[in-house]
């Protein structure tokens, strides 16, 4: 169904949303207390976006799960289309076996049938985009609260996205961290995730 592929298509937002998370910078952690550094002992390190979506695993398992829902979401979808177009053709086949009154009735019935079709497709691609940017919302509090810590054990004043999109042309491999970060940011994910709501609450 035309309409039913919306929905697939709309769980391809998840990529276009984590092209963004990577603009957030990470500002000098001693820029509060007034300790600065010269624009030449800047110490400056990048993330590949690429790498970063496809090996960090709180990314990919959202994606599966958005994909398993936006397939469900599409199957509700697709079965109630369906069912009214089988509606639609019995109102056709047997028109001329209706008065005139009766027919009004069900051309009533189905056009508000089909109204109501799509204001459930109009709610099942809000519901999929509210998790999208849920989803999107953390990974990025994840990325910073994580590079937090990272950027000040290392020194780093500044961490910035590098891909064809990016404004950074040339960037040297030693100033790569993302197999370092996405592998912090597993280790973190793998804890808390095996967490029970017990272990939750204790924490807070």
């Amino acid at each position: 169904m035309k309409n039913a592929s919306l929905i697939l298509n709309a769980v391809l937002l998840v990529a276009v949303v984590v092209l963004f998370i990577l603009h957030f910078t990470q500002k000098p952690s001693g820029g509060a207390s007034g300790e600065s550094s010269t624009p030449s002992n800047v110490k400056v390190a990048y993330i590949n976006q690429d790498t970063l979506f496809k090996y960090y695993d709180f990314v990919k398992e959202n994606r599966d799960r958005l994909e398993k829902e936006a397939k469900s979401l599409s199957d509700q979808l697709a079965n109630r289309q369906a069912s009214l177009q089988r509606e639609v053709q019995a109102y056709q086949n047997n028109v001329n076996s209706l008065t005139i009154g009766q027919a009004r009735d069900l051309e009533a019935s189905l056009q508000q049938k089909g109204q109501n079709l799509q204001m459930y497709e109009q709610s099942l691609q809000q519901q999929m985009m509210d998790d999208q940017a849920q989803v999107a919302e953390q990974i990025h509090g994840k990325l910073q609260e994580y590079l937090k810590t990272y950027s000040k054990e290392r020194g780093i004043a500044v961490v910035v996205r590098y891909d064809r999109q990016s404004d950074v042309l040339y960037a040297g491999d030693s100033l790569d961290i993302s197999k370092d970060v996405i592998k912090g940011l597993n280790d973190a994910w793998k804890i808390e995730s095996t967490k029970t709501p017990a272990d939750s609450t204790k924490t807070k």
